[in-house]
């Protein structure tokens, strides 16, 4: 459907319970299982869909967004509805059984590919290595011990009272494998799921990832046969690759090509919004940034209205708090900072950089107001975003050079402390809650806080509210939290993503999730032929 934009609203229930949350082998290597249709046929639907990221990793404990999501092999306890609400997935029900245990009631028909059934002692032990192996995990989930009560009951032991265990374990990371994914020396060797596709084949050289139907799926019907995923980093390429009939299916090319690649005869475009946000991280190690006037300054520069028309192409929205403002719990007295050069100019002269020598750039004790602004190319608004933030930082005197790395890179000189801002785009609903992305971004010693922020007024309010059940209370703790940080700017937030889905017409039938990481494939998607 051409120049479709479809919006997903993202309406929380104030009565909800606020959860949920987001080895290598080579194509020799492949599962033995009559679950696989592996022989080729005139009839056979063959989807190839361009990733965009690398695929470097298919162990569903480090790399569940590609293999749970994207390629649908894995599944995990809880699944979501569009309106973030839990349902079902591998667990048919769960409930708190008191402040620090849970019981989860496994679905009794579920194979995994190899042909055995999932049992408990199998979720067990999939979740047990998931926490050895993924740090996050085992911080968001607090897990103590997993006790197997019968071959379909689990019984899970927290370290603390965790509301929102349930909703982690909606988290792609968390999807249970067959012990069988292990060779006898217990290392990964390939993902045993039980998604509605079984792994073929990878290629550690091309990077190409092979999956096709699992004919005996618990949950009914696969629509295609097979799934060749291919990591396309760059939205060029992907865009080309649509183009030139290499692609059936791929997602943000560049924002500016969707409308010219929506008209093109048997391509279509369709415009989502989906809870993720660009920030830009500020270095509060660097002596300027660590005053809090200069980075208000730096939010007072940006003209958010104008990257989102003229950068974003309207697929997103200027951002204020961490939280899209239909979220329940979002603080809606925050307002995103609108453009005021009087004002940011106020507050740089105020932290004593000025412009002494009128070169156009202010300098404090014979150094310059100069930033390096790192960010990558996989997300197409992220580039030409950051070249508009330079342009608006200059008019105040700020020299920023933009650098477009490979995220690797960039980790590297976070790690190292080189650096001075990056701006990317984060997910913002991996847990439908406010303290998944509050404790992880602005708490001390929060897993996400790249800065370096610390307030101790705001770890307080994290922690307090970490265990308040009462919605009311526990939001109003939390609102706290993001006025703090909306004042502070440790993390300057720029606009609301979009997200742009790019299918020829003949695939059918896919259904945007936006509780995903970018997008989840579901096994109703056929190809028209």
């Amino acid at each position: 459907m051409k120049n479709k934009i479809l919006s997903i609203l993202l309406v929380m229930s104030i009565l909800a319970v606020p959860v949920l949350m987001s080895g290598c082998t080579d194509s020799s290597q492949s599962i033995d299982s009559d679950n696989n249709n592996t022989g080729e046929s005139s009839s056979e639907q063959t989807l190839v869909l361009g990733e965009m990221w690398d695929i470097e990793n298919i162990d569903p404990a480090s790399a569940g967004t590609v293999i749970c999501e994207k390629a649908a092999v894995t599944e995990t306890l809880v699944a979501a509805n569009p309106d973030f609400s839990l349902e079902p997935g591998l667990a048919i029900t769960w409930k708190q059984v008191d402040n620090l245990t849970w019981r989860f009631d496994l679905r009794q028909d579920v194979k995994f590919h190899d042909g055995s059934m999932m049992t408990a002692e199998d979720v067990k032990f999939s979740l047990e290595r998931t926490m050895n192996e993924n740090p996050r995990v085992k911080s968001m989930s607090a897990i103590d011990s997993i006790k197997v009560i019968d071959d379909h009951t689990l019984e899970i032991k927290t370290t603390e009272t965790n509301p929102i265990l349930a909703g982690v374990m909606h988290y792609p990371d968390t999807s249970i494998i067959s012990e069988s994914s292990l060779d006898e020396n217990g290392n990964f060797v390939k993902p045993v799921g039980t998604g509605p596709y079984s792994f073929e084949s990878f290629n550690e050289q091309t990077r190409v990832l092979t999956v096709v139907k699992n004919k005996n799926w618990w949950g009914g019907s696969v629509g295609l046969d097979k799934m060749v995923l291919k990591g396309m980093p760059d939205p060029n390429t992907r865009a080309m690759a649509i183009e030139n009939g290499e692609l059936d299916f791929t997602v943000d090319v560049p924002y500016s090509e969707t409308d010219r690649i929506d008209a093109i005869e048997g391509i279509n475009v369709e415009k989502y919004s989906t809870p993720r946000v660009y920030t830009m991280d500020t270095n509060l190690e660097d002596e300027a940034l660590s005053d809090e006037r200069v980075r208000k300054a730096i939010s007072y520069a940006i003209n958010r209205d104008d990257i989102v028309e003229h950068v974003l192409y309207n697929v997103g929205s200027p951002a204020a708090g961490p939280f899209l403002p239909s979220m329940t719990w979002a603080n809606k007295d925050l307002k995103p900072y609108e453009q005021d050069i009087d004002k940011a100019e106020e507050l740089l002269s105020q932290a004593g950089w000025t412009d002494t020598d009128g070169d156009g750039i202010r300098d404090k004790d014979g150094k310059s107001l100069e930033f390096e602004l790192l960010t990558y190319a996989a997300r197409p608004g992220l580039p030409p975003m950051s070249e508009t933030i330079a342009a608006q930082l200059k008019d105040i005197g700020i020299s920023v050079s933009p650098q477009v790395l490979e995220w690797g890179a960039i980790s590297d000189k976070r790690e190292s402390g080189n650096w001075d801002l990056v701006l990317a785009a984060y997910n913002i609903a991996m847990v439908p809650d406010p303290f998944y992305v509050l404790n992880n971004w602005y708490t001390t010693d929060g897993p996400d806080n790249t800065p370096g922020y610390s307030n101790a007024e705001v770890d307080s309010l994290v922690e307090e509210a970490k265990y308040i059940r009462d919605l009311d209370k526990r939001y109003e703790k939390f609102n706290q939290v993001e006025e703090i940080v909306y004042e502070e700017q440790p993390k300057i937030l720029i606009a609301y993503y979009g997200c742009a889905i790019v299918k020829k017409d003949s695939v059918k039938n896919y259904v945007f999730d936006p509780t995903a990481h970018d997008y989840r494939v579901n096994a109703g998607m056929y190809i028209e032929k």
